[in-house]
């Protein structure tokens, strides 16, 4: 409780001061800024044939060619909403996991207007996908990852920047596992390792860094064929735990497997 004049009138020039302030400096709101549009683009990458391939649209409407399937963000969607939505219009493709790497905000880069994309990548089998053109999609195809036609936008940087993000997570098994069976030779991941990576890998070396990385158990059961039978592993219900000294080892980036 105040007593004095003195309090009384410090208090008062307290309050002058704040209400000086507020009717000198305006407040900041988001109103008061541009907003961009904001997009998702998704690169979907699968092995067909022993080659790496990218799934492409061929769009509707301008600019018309060959680009990412993707699309802009709705009302109350997520970003991970609208990248699945998107792709499953576009190529009736669906991705229940897909993994956000990188956005692109240069302010030119849509010629109808400034817009953000936040970009997506995954890697999914080749069997049971069926890639149709819907929306304004007119057609969905595989290219080679490393071949790709012109691409609207910056489309061409996205899926450089995918195929790279793609690699990257070669240090890591877990992106491979959706390509094998239930049951695998080592000589089948590293196949499926290769092909990803663009480049060979020395076997022994392969087989070693496997090992350590714990996510792989080995199974009582062979593979057998026109060569000596073949060790079957599968994924370890704890792939967390490392088998070798207790620690989590990564497969090397490509590069690395000489």
């Amino acid at each position: 409780m105040l007593t004095g004049a003195r309090g009384w009138v410090s208090v008062r020039y307290t309050h002058t001061r704040i209400d000086l302030a507020l009717s000198t400096h305006k407040l900041t709101r988001p109103t008061d800024f541009p907003r961009p549009s904001v997009a998702t683009d998704i690169a979907i990458f699968s092995i067909v044939e022993t080659r790496l391939k990218l799934l492409l649209v061929e769009r509707r409407e301008a600019p018309l060619g060959w680009a990412l399937p993707g699309g802009f963000l709705r009302p109350h969607e997520t970003l991970d909403e609208c990248a699945r939505r998107e792709l499953l219009e576009e190529t009736n493709v669906a991705a229940p996991v897909l993994a956000q790497f990188a956005n692109f905000s240069a302010p030119e880069r849509d010629p109808r207007g400034w817009t953000l994309s936040v970009a997506y990548l995954a890697l999914l089998p080749f069997d049971g996908i069926s890639p149709q053109g819907g929306s304004d999609a007119a057609r969905a195809e595989w290219f080679d990852a490393e071949s790709l036609p012109p691409l609207a936008f910056d489309h061409a940087e996205i899926a450089a920047a995918a195929l790279n993000g793609l690699r990257a997570r070669l240090k890591d098994l877990g992106i491979l596992f959706a390509l094998l069976p239930q049951r695998f030779t080592v000589a089948q991941l590293q196949a499926m390792w290769e092909t990803v990576a663009g480049q060979p890998a020395d076997r022994r070396n392969f087989h070693s860094w496997v090992m350590k990385t714990g996510r792989l158990r080995e199974t009582n059961e062979v593979a057998r064929g026109s060569h000596r039978p073949a060790r079957l592993y599968e994924r370890a219900e704890d792939e967390g735990r490392a088998i070798h000294e207790g620690k989590h080892a990564r497969l090397p980036a490509p590069r690395s497997p000489r």
